[in-house]
C-alpha cells in the first residue's frame, strides 16, 4: 500500500473510508497469480497470511479509528474480485469493517468516478488506475478539499447502507 495512505492512516483520528469500484486490479500481483493456481489461505494459520498492511490496519483500528472498506462489484464476480473476497477475512481479522455492494443494488446512487480514501472527512486520496487495473501516474493524489471530501462521504454513506456486511455476502 502506498506511503500516502499509510501516512494519513497514522494521522487519522476517527474515520478512514475506502471505496473500491473496479472489477480488477493489478492482475500481475503474485498473490493473485498464486490464488489462480489454487492457493488458499488457511484462516487458522494466521502466520501464513498476516502481512505488514494488516499491522497498519490493526494499529489504526486499535487507536479507535473506524476503518471501513466498501467494494462495489459486478455479479457474477470477476476472478480478481473473487480473489479479494476469499482473502477479505484477513482485513476483518485486523479490524477493518468490509461491505459488498452489487452494482445491481446501486441503482439511484451517484458514486464517484475514482476509487479512493477519505480520512476523517477531510482528506481525499484518489487512486489512478488504467482500464486494465494497473496503477497510472500519479498513482495517488492527496487532496485537502473539504467540499470533495463531503461529496465522497455522502456517496459512500448512501452506498454503505445498501451494502452487505462481508460475513453475510454470498457472491453470485
Amino acid at each position: 500500500m502506498a506511503t500516502a495512505v499509510r501516512e494519513y492512516l497514522a494521522k487519522a483520528r476517527h474515520s478512514a473510508l475506502h471505496l473500491e469500484m473496479r472489477d480488477s486490479y493489478m492482475r500481475d500481483d503474485p498473490e493473485f497469480i498464486r490464488w489462480q493456481e489454487g492457493h488458499q489461505y488457511d484462516p487458522a494459520d494466521r502466520v501464513s497470511w498476516w502481512r505488514p498492511w494488516l499491522d497498519v490496519v490493526a494499529e489504526t483500528t486499535g487507536r479507535g479509528v473506524r476503518m471501513r472498506r466498501l467494494r462495489v462489484v459486478s455479479e457474477p464476480l470477476s476472478d480478481y474480485v473473487r480473489y479479494e473476497h476469499d482473502g477479505t477475512f484477513t482485513n476483518v481479522a485486523a479490524g477493518e469493517d468490509v461491505r459488498w455492494l452489487p452494482r445491481s443494488q446501486a441503482r439511484g446512487l451517484l458514486l464517484p468516478a475514482q476509487d479512493g480514501w477519505v480520512m476523517d472527512g477531510e482528506v481525499v486520496i484518489l487512486h489512478h488506475f488504467s482500464g486494465e487495473g494497473q496503477w497510472t501516474g500519479p498513482r495517488m493524489e492527496v487532496l485537502h478539499d473539504p467540499e470533495l471530501a463531503a461529496l465522497y462521504v455522502s456517496a459512500y454513506e448512501a452506498a454503505w447502507h445498501r451494502a452487505v456486511p462481508h460475513a453475510e455476502y454470498r457472491p453470485v
